[in-house]
């Protein structure tokens, strides 16, 4: 029986082994340019969500095959983010650009449907502050200064058709302080679509 238990073993581990290699075979690594619209907003102090600033995103990724249906991909994305707050009829935008590098593990259970999920860490590039003349709610000689970095989670799904294109909904979910004070976190919905070079 002890025998019998190992033969089957033996027999399955390669069979396993040579399906991997196989499935490895069939799927090799790609590279390719993203782009999209972003809806960036702040959650301060884990409750309260500013409104939200429309925006875009820009940038690389290489997507690499571990088997037929699952992938790392790691992104190079210039990413306008910030936030937006409304008072008696005025508009305060808080504009803040980031360089950030996403990690992603994707999981295909169709040919053309993904699931993703990872962690981003984020380098903040520039800011600026917008107000009109009928804004309030703050004093707005105040400048806002970000914390250089930034790091979260992301989670999203999407298409990819066989020839390279792909569509995909992304949220980010931001775990650093954006400043030092009332623990402001990043928020983003992110809609890009993708082309393989």
């Amino acid at each position: 029986m002890k025998n019998t238990f190992l033969t089957l073993s033996l027999i399955f581990t390669t069979l396993f082994s040579l399906q991997a290699q196989e499935n490895n075979s069939n799927n090799n690594s790609n590279a390719g340019i993203k782009f999209g619209y972003n809806l960036a907003a702040v959650s301060f102090d884990g409750d309260t969500e500013t409104g939200q600033r429309h925006a875009f995103h820009l940038g690389f990724y290489g997507e690499s095959f571990l088997s037929e249906s699952a992938a790392l991909q790691i992104e190079f994305l210039y990413s306008q983010q910030g936030y937006e707050l409304r008072d008696n009829g005025g508009t305060f935008t808080q504009k803040l650009d980031y360089l950030n590098l996403p990690l992603s593990l994707k999981l295909y259970p169709s040919e053309s449907f993904f699931l993703e999920a990872g962690p981003q860490i984020g380098l903040a590039i520039s800011h600026k502050e917008e107000f009109d003349s009928n804004f309030g709610l703050f004093d707005t000689s105040q400048e806002f200064e970000p914390n250089t970095l930034d790091w979260g989670f992301n989670f999203g799904g999407g298409f990819k058709t066989s020839s390279g294109v792909s569509l995909g909904v992304r949220y980010h979910l931001g775990m650093g302080e954006v400043y030092d004070e009332g623990s402001p976190q990043n928020r983003v919905w992110q809609f890009s679509i993708g082309f393989d070079f």
